[in-house]
Parts: structure tokens; C-alpha cells; sequence
């Protein structure tokens, strides 16, 4: 085996036999290497992938069984949350320093870092002032790094990390930190999520998905030639494929209907009640965990969801055993989106009523995924320059509210949670050193791979 002393993962989302077409530089790394099929998990979104990645467990095990859940014991759904011990189990550099103590570990924007056990730490972290204004920024460890950062790369770009204006800025940020810390650590974590945005937005086949695909590949030239340059074996894998759709389902919307799921009132709008409702819907993807207060409730729910369009799967204990999604933390059933349909976090029924951060960018308020907050709202004509509007507000230091996200989730083109169907869309593990080549790996085996890279035993 040709044993290297440094390691660099890649997390290159989204990317896909179908996407590697049009990616030269990364498709070079399996040639000098190899190329695997690579499994993913139930629900395939970021949080419980990367979990899996790093800890080789499920999401029964690790516990992170979407991008966020409702917390039973706070009443709240929350997304987005970014505490280490939200996982659980030994990372694995934690297992490789076992035995090889000091092993130093760079974690560059996976998630669930902030007080991770690795040595240097960045990851995304807006400023909240008092007065209601978002700045973007970040949150290292350790605490001085931010600043030699800034001086260096400037601010991190978080408006160009999700949003309306998401865009290969982010990645371009993240790519120029990753070649900073990667010679002072023995493995590096470097998540670069630029894929997932014209993918989602208008389909991975479109044009604008392939531009993308083309843009990040010469974004990530340098950083590959650093890494050939001080020996460092690449490992490149994706968490998922984002694949083609064309029908939002309004899960909270039917269980409002069927008078399931509450809501209560006030100066913003309608609020989702998570307290009184029977059932609710937190909607991630094309993955859906539905809360149901009351088991005698059960058999109701799911018949009435089964028969929703463009609901393939109602998982119920057996069925979430059976996935490996027997968590506490998971609905008491599980939604599987058909391979064209995706779930909306929509639960009003008039617009009019819809609270004010339905049309915003808040991922923290949201009780469930909006892939709508990748637009601006098509339909309104005014859309951008009541933008600008709004940012000279911001920069005058007064309060603002960037209203611009429709309420219309029609011109989302692609997503991700289920299993893969096609291999052209399933995700793909790319990496230099031929001696541990596989044709295949599951999930649960990337930390394996990663221990034998760092030449410790998987078994020990």
C-alpha cells in the first residue's frame, strides 16, 4: 500500500457519474486511483450522510436522521443545528488516534463542528446583531484563525453559500482555506457544496447544471495540484445525486385538511403548532418525518398519506428498522417522496396567511427544508430592485427584511433523499491510491476506507 502521511477528503456534493462527465480534473483522481459505486443512506441529505461518512453507523446509531428533526423534548422543530455531540460514536479520527496520538484533523465546513474534537475547525456561523441584522462570517477553531482568514480570503461568503444569490463564491472561499490548513493536518475534511445549487435549481442536466459541474471542477484544479504536489492521497466522495423533479408535495397542507395539524396566530402570520397538532410534517427533501402526538392516531395518518400524490413510501417502525432510521429523534413515520416529487414544509392555506419567513431566506425558523430560498420570486416584477432597496436599508444600519423568496415552489428542477434509483445519479467515490481499490462501498464503509488510508486497522 502506498501509506501516506496526510489525507485529504473532499465532500463534493451532489457529484455523480453524470456530473463527473464534465469534471476533468476529478475524474484524473479515480484514473490514477479508482472509481466507486458509493452508497448512501436513508434519508441521503447532508447531516446524516456525513454522520454515516464519519462514524460508519446509521442514523439509528448516530442519531442525525435528517437535516434537523422536532426535538420532543423542547416542543421545537429546529434545522440546521450545529453541535458536535448531536452525533453520536467515535469519529473517525478519533479511533485513528487511538493509536496514533497527535493525529491532527481539519475540518473545512462538514457539518455538526462546532465543539468537534478535530484540531482546527471552520465552519459557517452568521453574525446576529441586536437590532435584527444578518452579517455573514464564520466560527473557527482556533478563535485566531478567523481573523488571519478574514485578512487573507476576506469575509466568508455566506450569501453566496444559500440563497437567491448562492453561487461558486462560497467554494471558491472554502477551496482557498482548504489549501491553507491541509500542509499542518494529517487528514483534512473540505466540504464544497457549489454543485448543489443550479442542480436544484434548474436539474442537473440542464445547462446550467453542467456549467456548474465545469466551474467547480477548474475551482478545485488548484487545490488538487497542491495536494499531488505534498503527497497527500485524495479521497472525493458526494453525499448524494440530485436528481429531476417537477411535483412539490404539500404534506403539512393535507394534514391541515384533515384537520391533523394546527396552527396558531400572530403579527407574523401563521405559525406551525407543534404542541397541539395531532400530526405535522418536518419536510426535508424528499424525505418526510410526520410527528403523531397520539399512536391511536397512527393507522389515520397513514392511510391518509398514502393515498397523498407523489408519496411512494409510509415507513412505520418496521419499515424505519428495516431502513436503519430507528431513532428516537425520527417521525413516528417516514415519508418517501416518488423518484419526481419532493416535500414542501408548507402548512397555510392562503398565502395572504403565510408568515413573513415563508418569503425569506431562514433556514432556522423554517420547520423544514425551502429549496425555494434558491429564487427570487419569478413572479414579481419588482422582485430585484425592492432588493436593492432593502440592502441600502441594511447598509445604513437600519432594520430590514429580505422579502423575496416565492411562496410558488413550481421552479425547483431537482432534489435529493430517497434512495438512488439510476447509478448515473447515485453518488461516486473517487481516490488516488490504487492499492485499496473496491468497486463499491457502502456508506457505513467510508470510515474503514479512511482508517486503512491512515494505516490503522478497521478491526482494531
Amino acid at each position: 500500500m502506498r501509506m501516506s502521511e496526510k489525507i485529504l477528503v473532499l465532500d463534493v456534493v451532489g457529484l455523480t457519474p453524470n456530473a463527473l462527465a464534465h469534471m476533468p480534473h476529478l475524474r484524473a483522481v479515480g484514473a490514477g486511483g479508482f472509481r466507486a459505486e458509493l452508497g448512501t443512506v436513508l434519508p441521503a441529505v447532508t447531516c446524516s450522510v456525513q454522520s454515516t461518512f464519519l462514524t460508519g453507523t446509521l442514523p439509528s446509531e448516530h442519531g442525525a436522521v435528517g437535516n434537523g428533526w422536532f426535538f420532543r423534548d423542547l416542543g421545537e422543530v429546529l434545522l440546521w443545528r450545529q453541535h458536535h455531540r448531536l452525533v453520536a460514536g467515535e469519529k473517525v479520527w478519533e479511533t485513528i488516534r487511538r493509536s496514533r496520538p497527535g493525529y491532527r484533523v481539519a475540518n473545512v465546513c462538514w457539518w455538526y463542528a462546532m465543539g468537534s474534537s478535530v484540531d482546527t475547525t471552520i465552519t459557517p456561523r452568521p453574525v446576529y446583531h441586536a437590532d435584527g441584522r444578518k452579517a455573514p462570517d464564520c466560527w473557527t477553531w482556533p478563535p485566531e484563525l478567523h481573523d488571519h482568514l478574514e485578512a487573507e480570503l476576506g469575509p466568508f461568503p455566506l450569501f453566496t453559500y444559500w440563497g437567491p444569490t448562492a453561487s461558486i463564491a462560497s467554494s471558491r472561499w472554502i477551496i482557498a482555506a482548504t489549501r491553507r490548513l491541509m500542509p499542518d493536518h494529517d487528514m483534512t475534511l473540505a466540504y464544497v457544496p457549489h454543485l448543489d445549487y443550479d442542480h436544484q435549481r434548474f436539474g442537473p442536466e440542464s445547462p446550467q447544471g453542467v456549467r456548474a459541474a465545469k466551474d467547480l471542477d477548474a475551482e478545485l484544479a488548484p487545490l488538487l495540484d497542491d495536494a499531488r504536489a505534498q503527497g497527500v492521497t485524495v479521497v472525493v466522495l458526494s453525499e448524494y445525486g440530485i436528481t429531476p423533479v417537477a411535483q412539490p408535495v404539500d404534506v403539512n397542507r393535507a394534514l391541515r385538511r384533515a384537520g391533523l395539524l394546527h396552527v396558531h396566530h400572530n403579527a407574523t402570520g401563521e405559525l406551525l403548532d407543534p404542541w397541539t397538532s395531532r400530526a405535522f410534517a418536518v419536510a426535508d427533501h424528499q424525505v418526510a418525518h410526520v410527528y403523531v402526538h397520539d399512536d391511536a392516531d397512527l393507522p389515520q395518518v397513514a392511510a391518509l398519506l398514502r393515498d397523498l400524490p407523489g408519496v411512494e413510501q409510509v415507513l412505520d417502525a418496521e419499515g424505519k428498522a428495516e431502513a436503519g432510521l430507528d431513532h428516537d429523534r425520527a417521525g413516528d413515520l417516514v415519508l418517501v417522496a416518488e423518484p419526481q416529487a419532493w416535500f414542501t414544509y408548507y402548512y397555510w392555506l392562503d398565502d395572504a396567511n403565510a408568515p413573513d419567513f415563508a418569503r425569506a431566506v431562514d433556514i432556522h425558523k423554517k420547520p423544514g427544508y425551502d429549496p425555494a430560498e434558491l429564487f427570487m420570486d419569478p413572479k414579481d416584477r419588482w422582485v430585484k430592485a425592492r432588493a436593492a432597496t432593502t440592502l441600502l436599508r441594511k447598509k445604513a444600519g437600519l432594520r430590514y427584511s429580505m422579502q423575496v423568496v416565492p411562496l410558488d415552489p413550481s421552479p425547483v428542477r431537482g432534489s435529493h433523499g430517497r434512495l438512488p434509483d439510476d447509478p448515473e445519479f447515485a453518488p461516486v467515490l473517487l481516490c488516488d491510491d490504487a492499492s485499496v481499490a473496491r468497486e463499491s462501498l457502502a456508506a457505513t464503509e467510508v470510515r474503514d476506507l479512511l482508517l486503512e488510508l491512515a494505516g490503522v486497522d478497521p478491526g482494531s
